[in-house]
């Protein structure tokens, strides 16, 4: 059984990242589990990029979901600050005996993406405007070879969502869709991923359980950062994985939780 585990970047940054590694390690004492472990860094990025004097800025698409604007001083900073995350990740699984496996989607062309040319983003007076698209990109393939093989041979990937864009270039892509493109091309059997809630709230209070037309319709009804959460599950579960979690990372024992427990959303 693969699971595709997405830890954001504010669960990583509070520091509640030990617990989520430990119950990695307990799941994979189970020969038939198999994780690859993708993650995030926005919140970190955003506190590098004011400490070197470089204020981010975010837009908003047409549909209302908002997304950092990477030109290329924000690029190099976030394949930097990407890069420092991943080793941590990959030291912090090393010493609960996990032979983990770091890379970003660069490395043997894991992720290939589609650099976005123009964005049309709807600015501060409300209206629709076209800007240049920076470094940011839409996923478009996923090498499984590389990643198979990883796992075949017993390694946990840790991948960083960074990809190789087809003109040679370094682009950011979305962290959770990109768990999710991962998932898909693997053929997991479910897609996990960690927030700082519960998981989807509705008029205040969770949704244990909902199928993938259901979500579709409450996307929009869904504040910034969990709409692309939701939109990554449906990705996932459009890909051919058999159910996508979103879940609460700061329960004592996350994962446990998010396969089995309460604090949850679970979208089949």
């Amino acid at each position: 059984m693969i699971t595709v585990i997405k830890i954001g970047g504010s669960l990583i940054a509070s520091g509640p990242v030990e617990n989520m590694l430990g119950d990695i390690a307990r799941l994979l004492t189970t020969e038939s589990e198999k994780i690859v472990l993708v993650h995030g860094g926005g919140k970190i990025i955003t506190e590098y990029s004011e400490r070197l004097g470089v204020k981010p800025t975010f837009i908003f698409s047409p549909e209302g979901i908002r997304s950092r604007y990477t030109d290329k001083e924000t690029a190099d900073i976030y394949n930097m600050v990407m890069g420092k995350i991943n080793s941590q990740l990959v030291l912090g699984l090393a010493i609960k005996g996990i032979r983990a496996f770091g890379l970003s989607g660069i490395d043997g062309w894991t992720i290939r993406a589609e650099r976005k040319k123009r964005l049309l983003i709807i600015d501060e007076k409300g209206r629709k405007r076209a800007i240049e698209g920076g470094y940011t990109g839409k996923v478009k393939e996923v090498n499984t070879g590389a990643l198979s093989a990883l796992i075949s041979a017993g390694y946990l990937p840790v991948i960083s969502p960074v990809a190789m864009g087809f003109e040679g270039e370094a682009l950011n892509i979305d962290g959770d869709r990109t768990a999710a493109a991962i998932a898909a091309a693997l053929k997991a059997d479910r897609l996990v991923i960690f927030t700082d809630v519960e998981g989807l709230l509705m008029d205040g209070k969770l949704v244990e359980r909902m199928e993938r037309g259901e979500a579709k319709e409450t996307l929009r009804k869904v504040g910034p950062g969990m709409d692309k959460k939701v939109m990554a599950c449906i990705e996932a579960l459009e890909g051919g994985v058999r159910e996508s979690v979103i879940s609460s990372g700061l329960v004592q024992h996350p994962l446990e939780n998010a396969l089995e427990g309460q604090h949850r959303t679970v979208i089949v």
